[in-house]
């Protein structure tokens, strides 16, 4: 019996991709437990985030400009080392569930990157997952180097990603704005799509990767480590809308290889749209 991959209305919805999708996710780490981090934006908004066992307290006073009210919470959370003094942490907003918080917090550079993906109603002007980034100084630490920023770096690599012995996909990074994925194992095998996609530099190597697509109402945020081209290595999150009342959140890990490179000649390259 023939599938029709074109038919969309059978994919499967976000929460029927979680069963065992996180079976390559990283330990979780405790390193963070019981310390503070107080991130302050260029408007002067400050985020104290506190630490405990899979806790993380924060409290949000916003600066000049910034409308977002006052809010403090304590919410569960997951931290994955991801390098030396390099930190990934995730939560999903209790008070507000379509909000989740992806952290990256590089202790030896003394920035913070944080990645909030906001679920809404899918429009004509844009997909159902939209992702907010903001770059902040850790005020308990000295800034050093240069803080997190949008690169093309990624763009012409074919990468394969593998999720667990079930799951297995390949992107294709093509701009700033577009990835394409295909699903090589798993319950969407055979899916393709292309999507939008952000990428922020982290350390040299080391990339914020994020994606939001446009059939299923989800959105991801992964830190993926390139630096060994055979042996790559990656950590997420997936948001969006299940088929039950309230938003799916669920984290993952991958491991990965580059399988090939496009260089386009310089007056081609999607790269400068960056520059723009």
């Amino acid at each position: 019996m023939s599938v029709n991959l074109s038919d969309t209305s059978t994919w499967l919805p976000l929460d029927g991709l979680a069963p065992g999708f996180d079976a390559s996710k990283a330990e979780l780490s405790h390193d963070l437990d019981g310390r503070t981090f107080t991130v302050v934006d260029d408007r002067g908004t400050r985020i104290v985030h506190t630490f405990g066992d899979g806790t993380v307290s924060w409290d949000y006073q916003p600066g000049a400009g910034d409308d977002t009210a006052a809010t403090a919470q304590t919410d569960a959370c997951e931290v994955i080392r991801v390098d030396e003094d390099l930190y990934y942490a995730q939560f999903h907003h209790d008070y507000l569930p379509n909000e989740a918080v992806s952290l990256i917090l590089d202790l030896r550079s003394g920035y913070a990157l944080a990645v909030l993906s906001v679920l809404g109603e899918k429009t004509r002007e844009h997909v159902a997952v939209q992702h907010l980034f903001g770059v902040g100084r850790i005020q308990e630490l000295e800034q050093k180097g240069e803080p997190p920023a949008p690169t093309g770096e990624l763009i012409g690599r074919r990468v394969l990603w593998v999720y667990s012995s079930v799951h297995a996909y390949e992107h294709l990074y093509l701009s700033p704005h577009w990835y394409t994925w295909q699903c090589l194992a798993g319950p969407e095998q055979g899916l393709a799509d292309t999507d939008e996609n952000t990428v922020w530099r982290v350390r040299p190597g080391i990339y914020v990767f994020t994606w939001r697509e446009k059939v299923i109402p989800c959105g991801s945020v992964t830190i993926a480590d390139h630096r060994d081209q055979k042996a790559l290595r990656a950590h997420g999150v997936l948001f969006g809308e299940g088929e039950g009342a309230t938003a799916t959140h669920f984290t993952f890990g991958a491991h990965g290889r580059l399988l090939s490179n496009t260089v386009h000649p310089a007056e081609y390259d999607p790269a400068r749209a960056l520059e723009r």
